[in-house]
């Protein structure tokens, strides 16, 4: 079966489809907030998506599977991870991906209510 090309427009698509997300434009690229706090941005030229990953956990995921996130030097301090959008299965991993990163800035009254789409 042959990879779902994803861009990022889907990223712009999915993350406006989860609660209480406004896009603003920050750095000269879009990034997504839910409550003031952001949760994905689309940097450099739309081919990947940094979204919020606790530090403790961010190592272990760029090592099982390094072909799809990575940090860039300049962010090795920050709670924030990159994603290959051409690394993604489908559109279902990507929002999942999406999903863990808005309930990470997501207030608790939002994140209890909301009952995520079927996929």
């Amino acid at each position: 079966m042959a990879r779902t090309t994803l861009r990022a427009e889907d990223v712009r698509r999915v993350a406006l489809g989860l609660p209480g997300t406004v896009e603003k434009e920050l750095w000269g690229h879009p990034t997504f907030h839910v409550h003031g706090r952001m949760y994905v941005t689309v940097p450099d030229d739309g081919t990947s998506f940094a979204v919020r990953c606790p530090r403790h956990e961010r190592a272990e995921l760029i090592a099982s599977e390094p072909h799809k996130f990575w940090v860039p030097a300049h962010e090795a301090h920050s709670s924030w991870v990159r994603a290959r959008l051409s690394a993604l299965e489908d559109a279902s991993e990507l929002y999942d991906i999406l999903l863990d990163s808005w309930r990470q800035a997501a207030p608790p009254d939002l994140t209890e209510t909301f009952a995520p789409k079927d996929r």
